[in-house]
């Protein structure tokens, strides 16, 4: 399925316009989670619901944000060799 933007921009998780919302069981699960939540400053609404299952799905993303990967640099065909043998890729360890 092919991605079409529609021009509506998604909301950073965590603000005004769009706070995490959670859901709890217990008093003392909602102060701990309240407790992450205002460490790092993030809007947050805590359901507290002694019936339905324990839903911190929203937390759980903003906590575990994925990292930035960078790539090394290609060797070129002309680039020295990264053996150390001062000859060039191509005719050394690039054959």
């Amino acid at each position: 399925m092919e991605k079409v933007y529609d021009g509506i921009k998604d909301l950073k998780l965590g603000t005004k316009k769009n706070p995490a919302v959670v859901s709890v069981k217990t008093k003392r699960r909602m102060k701990q989670v309240a407790s992450i939540f205002e460490e790092h400053g993030w809007e947050h609404i805590i359901e507290l619901d002694k019936n339905e299952p324990e839903d911190i799905t929203d937390l759980e993303i903003l906590l575990n944000t994925p990292k930035t990967v960078t790539v090394d640099k290609k060797i070129g065909r002309n680039d020295p060799c990264p053996c150390g043998s001062g000859k060039k890729y191509k005719k050394c360890c690039g054959k």
